[in-house]
């Protein structure tokens, strides 16, 4: 029913070689049927693509969870294999062909979810140049494996410059203030303290750390990270603007857009800069504010590196609240089964651990049932190690389904997270942004694990507009704020004391702190990204972008050897090449859903049932657009987003 997580690595490229042989024999069977049908063409076909998934994610999920020279030399080997594979079929002019005129034939005795799947499949089919010559062809599928090498040396670079970095102090006044867990974590058997790139570490003395010498040297270590991903991105940028013309568009952004809710770039661009201009004034005043105690406490001017550190002695100031209080109850497994509980009362979901064979000891694997029913299988993967990629995430691994003969399939997921590591001597305690961090990635799995859709590309997180995919994540993470939620998992892990109505007062009324600063910062990000694939920019065309937006929108310019770019792995190491702004544009779905909820009281079973069996059960079997309107029964109220973040409409 659930594959079990078996990677065999040293025979990993031969048994891949071997099921791809198998692929491309099976779709050669296919295209020798005389009456194409949905049933005995496109469903079979989908199959093969949905089997192929379950045998490289845990390849994959291996190489960001438990890295090694290894799975390096594996994945890096794995990935031109597929692309050449991937590119072969999606260029494969008879497939294409053959989908269109099961379409034409078949298209009005289909249901919702098979035309998605046909149109879908012949949307990326013309945008992978099926339709194109066979120079055209070659030229695309020479990109392709050249920006799968890229993106992991990318990936990889950045791996490696944060492990291999660290920051050893020897006095103890520079570590004071630092708290004690954070402290233990940093301490060396010589009596020295190590502080890291990777984020727990670095996050601490960011914000803690009194020295300010070393909070720059820390923070300047981050962001030099990886010098050489210069070349990378300026070769990405050549290819993709190359692969943008090849299939008829004039930007890399226009191609981006054209599977996405947003319909021009131009759209996207005034939707930023509307909410950049919205938020200006409140982030000014915060930065005023930073500034006044910055000076308060003897430095003539607030810089980059110590933005998080004087933004945390405000916030102390401001809302009485010490982050450091409140870690005591976010121990890591009560909040995880917190969470479930909450989950259980809000969509009438149960997750039951099961046994299972993982990657590490730390890792745990649970079935979600639905009323009584299974339903899917959820990985947790939480805390942080040397061996594992940097961050937060989600990652399908099989999709629910029907099979070719009919059979049911269940869904799996795994979620990743790097929360402060536990010992024998004490547990991983979280901050409460680890806690959104958890309820966010949870999100994303029970949109792919509550699907219930029957056809595999369609399902779960399969299908789903990138600008739409991050609507349930962040929908869902807005209830780590609420009271009767974290009353539910919120207890001192020594005494079970549950977390005060003062104390989580005071967390809400922090919540939108710097909220301005916040907005602007992640705009900037996504303006950087989108401009920079509306046209080609390389070498110091790409810094001189990123000046010109911050000249324009950045209140504090950060120091010239930032180089940004160079980690910015989220577009050239991820999917979200000019598609950053998504989580802008999906936080306008999720602020008005999350108020539909608040304001009609939050366990409305009513409304969380329309929720589960319209947003998540669908998938991408319809548009984003069209599921929202059927469960709020009215278009979409983009002012939520501004009261979500406290900013004045």
């Amino acid at each position: 029913m659930f594959l079990d997580f078996n990677v065999n690595l040293d025979s990993a490229i031969d048994e891949l070689n071997t099921l791809l042989e198998k692929n491309k024999d099976a779709i050669q069977d296919l295209l020798k049927i005389k009456e194409k049908s949905y049933a005995n063409f496109v469903k079979p076909f989908e199959m093969i693509d949905e089997r192929l998934s379950w045998f490289f994610t845990p390849i994959s999920h291996l190489n960001s969870v438990n890295n090694s020279e290894q799975t390096q030399k594996v994945y890096s080997d794995a990935l031109p294999i597929l692309t050449e594979y991937g590119t072969e079929i999606s260029q494969n002019e008879e497939i294409y062909k053959a989908f269109k005129r099961i379409k034409d034939i078949q298209g009005s005795t289909l249901n919702q979810e098979q035309n998605q799947v046909l149109e879908h499949n012949i949307r990326d089919f013309e945008l992978s140049g099926a339709h194109l010559g066979q120079e055209k062809k070659d030229r695309l599928k020479e990109i392709n494996l050249r920006k799968s090498t890229l993106t992991n040396d990318f990936s990889q670079n950045l791996l490696d410059a944060t492990n291999a970095y660290e920051l050893i102090i020897t006095d103890e006044k520079d570590v004071e203030g630092i708290p004690e867990s954070d402290r233990e974590s940093a301490r060396q058997e010589d009596g020295s303290y190590k502080f890291t790139l990777q984020m727990p570490s670095y996050i601490s003395y960011m914000t803690y750390g009194k020295n300010r010498t070393l909070r720059e040297e820390l923070y300047k270590a981050y962001t030099t990270r990886s010098p050489e991903n210069a070349l990378i991105i300026d070769e990405l940028m050549r290819l993709r603007q190359e692969m943008a013309q090849l299939l008829g568009f004039d930007s890399y952004a226009e191609l981006s857009i054209a599977p996405k809710m947003a319909t021009s770039t131009q759209k996207v661009v005034d939707f930023l800069e509307e909410l950049a201009y919205a938020s200006k004034k409140q982030a000014q005043k915060e930065l005023d504010e930073l500034e006044v105690l910055a000076k308060a406490q003897g430095e003539k001017n607030i810089q980059s590196f110590d933005t998080a550190y004087y933004s945390e002695i405000l916030k102390k100031e401001t809302y009485d609240i010490d982050e450091e209080l409140y870690r005591a109850y976010f121990e890591k497994d009560s909040v995880v089964h917190g969470l479930f509980d909450f989950l259980q009362r809000l969509f009438g979901i149960e997750f039951k651990a099961v046994e299972a064979r993982l990657w590490d000891e730390k890792a745990n694997a649970y079935d979600l049932y639905v009323k009584g029913v299974l339903r899917s299988r959820l990985y947790l993967d939480l805390e942080a190690r040397s061996s594992k990629r940097g961050g937060a995430w989600m990652n399908n691994w099989q999709s629910h389904c029907e099979d070719e003969k009919g059979q049911p399939l269940l869904s799996s997921a795994f979620v990743v997270c790097n929360f402060p590591s536990s010992s024998t001597t004490s547990p991983s305690l979280l901050r409460h942004d680890d806690v959104v961090t958890l309820f966010h990635e949870m999100g994303h799995a029970l949109h792919h694990m509550l699907s219930d859709v029957k056809e595999s590309s369609v399902s779960g997180v399969g299908g789903v507009e990138w600008d739409a995919v991050e609507f349930p994540s962040q929908f869902l993470e807005n209830f780590a704020y609420e009271p009767k939620v974290l009353k539910l998992f919120a207890k001192d892990y020594k005494s079970g004391e549950v977390l005060s109505d003062e104390m989580i007062n005071k967390l809400d009324k922090a919540r939108n702190f710097q909220s301005g600063m916040q907005m602007l910062r992640q705009i900037e990000f996504s303006l950087f990204d989108f401009k920079l694939h509306m046209k080609l920019h390389t070498g110091d065309q790409i810094q001189a972008l990123l000046d010109e937006i911050r000249e324009k929108f950045s209140l504090l310019k950060p120091p010239s050897y930032n180089k940004f770019q160079n980690g910015f792995a989220h577009i050239f190491a991820g999917g979200y090449a000019a598609g950053y702004y998504s989580y802008k544009w999906a936080e306008v779905l999720s602020a008005d859903a999350f108020f539909h909820f608040v304001d009609n009281g939050i366990f409305n079973e009513e409304i969380s049932s329309a929720y589960r069996d319209v947003v998540l059960a669908r998938g991408g079997s319809e548009s984003m657009s069209i599921l929202f309107e059927k469960f709020m029964g009215r278009e979409l109220d983009t002012t939520g987003l501004l009261r979500l973040n406290g900013i004045a409409v």
